[in-house]
């Protein structure tokens, strides 16, 4: 079925064109009349094709681009802050960036439709960024620099989407293959197949693990990236995101699905893991244009939005509570063959910067979930008894005039860190010392408050009335070598810094500055992986050998060492358990990944007997069908 031509033969020449959009479909017309007013038309075709139409005015007739800027600046109010108009000539839209973006789109849309039918342009609109976003700029100008290249590959997409597309087809099987992730934390990668299609769930990097044993196994028959269709993404952690820019050095011309945020923290992620790997004299994996291309085979979509990525694969991201622009990933097989959801990682309780994971979805039959903190001995502590433990370990060190180094992962964990000092020294909780922010983590706030739609509905509603703990005075930005020097030989301080596992970054620099003295102390915060510095240095070890200048030296050990488990973004013990209770509908079958070996069996065990459904604990390259 042509889908395309029975559409524009219904419209009875009103339409010029008729394009694909990746699985939307895209009407352009010349007539301006029906541009205003379709009659309903569109609607009664949506209704009918069940998928999401846009229509779009020719080029032929659309207002000139200085006129355009005129007629925005006259009906979108002065107080909206419009920043920057950028125009996407290819595709008939006008992206309108604004500090205020809801004073943009006016009341039910009234303002966009005003600009709409003033200028036949389609508005799109983007919050401006609280904090300069370089990195959100630039992806921004990637994706508009190349839409000529990005409205054909759109269109492709669409073509193989809808290549034999019938609602009625029945299929026969599907098959999942771990390709890393499975019985460990880190490299998460899952190949999900159907006699029609390739999906590759996330594919990270164990940034613990040396050699072959940091990337997926991706050197097997089953994986074949000229076939491969689809890679989605549920987070920007690098254990699930790591290597998707390897993906497009070695050849993938695919899409990338993911969430809008998830997108841009995952160039800057890359960015930064390329940066560390020149900083300890090894050559990376891949470079910028790498990066680019990841970010130019784009697909974002917001939670709840649904769409087909392959004739047989139709996909939803849902909130899963873990960071920002995190997403359990729904995929509906074969017209509700078999329904998977892949959790990724996940936090089912309310934390200061999330709310909590999702547990309501239309239909699911397998779950493939995480058990970072699945054993019986990970019952995490209630979250104000673990924010009390972190304070106190703060106001401890500082009264005997130390440093506190926190480790961070840039991403969720570290502005949870920032909420929950930010409070405390507001209410007086916390010694007044400088806090000082190193890394990325400042880049990934920037991120945040561009995004405030992911965010928890309490911080959410601080970034709107200009209250962004984001940009509170409490802290202060470490953006050089001098800079951090100044920190290292001054007074009492907090110091939060990636990476939070002790692997490169500028947290192994404080480290290496702070560990030798008594009074200095060092909180972990977040899950130190098996082989790391800090899983070394949580265990107790009192020495270690670091490069210094060049050069190999031991370094002493000596500041006091505190671990807060409470303050995970991952599920602990409990929740897992009430997730899968409360999960609503049950699934059939459980397959447990991302944990240590005896976290994922003890977790299997216990689900199996409360809940009397098939559990799975698969090695990686073991395939286990579906259906």
């Amino acid at each position: 079925m042509d889908i395309l031509k029975q559409i524009i033969e219904q419209l009875h020449g009103n339409v010029t064109e008729a394009v694909f959009e990746g699985a939307n479909i895209v009407l352009y017309t010349d007539n301006q009349n029906f541009f205003k007013d379709d009659g309903g038309k569109i609607k009664e075709i949506v209704n009918q094709v069940k998928k999401r139409i846009e229509l779009r005015a020719s080029q032929k007739i659309l207002l000139d681009k200085s006129a355009v800027e005129k007629e925005i600046k006259k009906i979108v109010p002065e107080e909206a802050e419009v920043t920057n108009i950028i125009f996407d000539i290819q595709r008939s839209t006008v992206i309108i960036e604004a500090k205020r973006p809801g004073l943009v789109i006016g009341k039910q849309g009234s303002i966009l439709e005003e600009i709409r039918k003033q200028t036949l342009w389609a508005p799109q609109v983007q919050r401006s960024p609280a904090i300069k976003s370089q990195i959100t700029e630039n992806i921004r100008s990637v994706l508009y620099a190349n839409n000529t290249y990005r409205r054909k590959f759109l269109n492709q997409i669409g073509k193989k989407i809808y290549t034999d597309w019938s609602p009625d087809k029945v299929h026969e099987w599907v098959r999942v293959t771990f390709l890393g992730g499975a019985r460990q934390v880190g490299r998460s990668s899952i190949l999900i197949q159907t006699p029609n299609s390739r999906v590759l769930l996330d594919c990270g990097i164990d940034v613990a693990s040396q050699g072959d044993d940091k990337f997926p196994f991706l050197n097997i028959p089953e994986f074949n990236i000229s076939e491969l269709d689809a890679v989605i993404v549920s987070h920007a952690h690098l254990d699930h995101v790591g290597l998707i820019p390897y993906l497009y050095k070695m050849g993938y011309k695919g899409p990338v699905y993911m969430t809008p945020p998830t997108r841009d923290i995952a160039a800057l992620m890359s960015l930064d893991f390329i940066g560390v790997a020149y900083k300890q004299a090894a050559k990376p994996l891949f470079d910028s244009s790498d990066i680019k291309e990841m970010v130019k085979h784009s697909i974002c979509l917001n939670y709840g939005e649904v769409t087909d990525v392959t004739p047989d694969v139709r996909l939803t991201f849902y909130n899963s509570g873990h960071c920002l622009g995190s997403g359990m990933v729904h995929l509906n097989i074969g017209n509700g063959l078999h329904n998977i959801l892949y959790t990724g990682d996940y936090k089912y309780g309310r934390s200061r910067l999330l709310d909590p994971a999702v547990h309501s979805f239309p239909r699911v039959e397998t779950v493939i979930t995480e058990s970072t903190y699945g054993s019986k001995k990970d019952i995490l502590p209630p979250r104000e008894q673990s924010e009390q433990e972190l304070l106190e370990a703060v106001n401890k060190t500082i009264e005997r005039r130390g440093k506190v180094l926190i480790p961070e992962l840039g991403l969720g964990r570290a502005q949870e860190t920032m909420l929950i000092l930010e409070d405390a020294m507001k209410k007086g909780r916390l010694a007044k010392v400088p806090i000082y922010i190193d890394g990325m983590i400042w880049d990934i706030n920037a991120i945040h408050t561009a995004y405030p739609d992911f965010l928890s509905g309490r911080v959410k509603s601080q970034v709107f009335q200009d209250q962004n703990p984001f940009t509170s005075e409490t802290f202060s930005r470490v953006g050089s070598a001098q800079e951090r020097k100044k920190v290292i030989e001054g007074g009492p301080c907090i110091v939060l810094a990636t990476s939070g596992m002790l692997v490169g970054g500028a947290s192994v620099e404080y480290f290496r500055n702070f560990a030798v003295n008594k009074l200095n102390s060092i909180i972990f915060v977040c899950y130190q992986g098996v082989g790391s510095l800090g899983r070394q240095v949580q265990e107790g070890v009192k020495n270690t050998k670091m490069m210094v200048d060049g050069h190999e030296e031991n370094i002493d050990i000596n500041l006091e060492v505190y671990t807060i488990t409470g303050l995970t973004a991952h599920a602990g013990r409990n929740e897992i358990l009430s997730f899968f209770n409360n999960m609503n509908p049950k699934s059939k079958r459980i397959i447990i990944n991302h944990g240590e070996v005896s976290k994922e069996l003890d977790l299997a065990s216990s689900i199996y007997k409360s809940q009397r459904i098939e559990t799975n604990v698969p090695r990686n390259l073991e395939t286990l069908r579906l259906r």
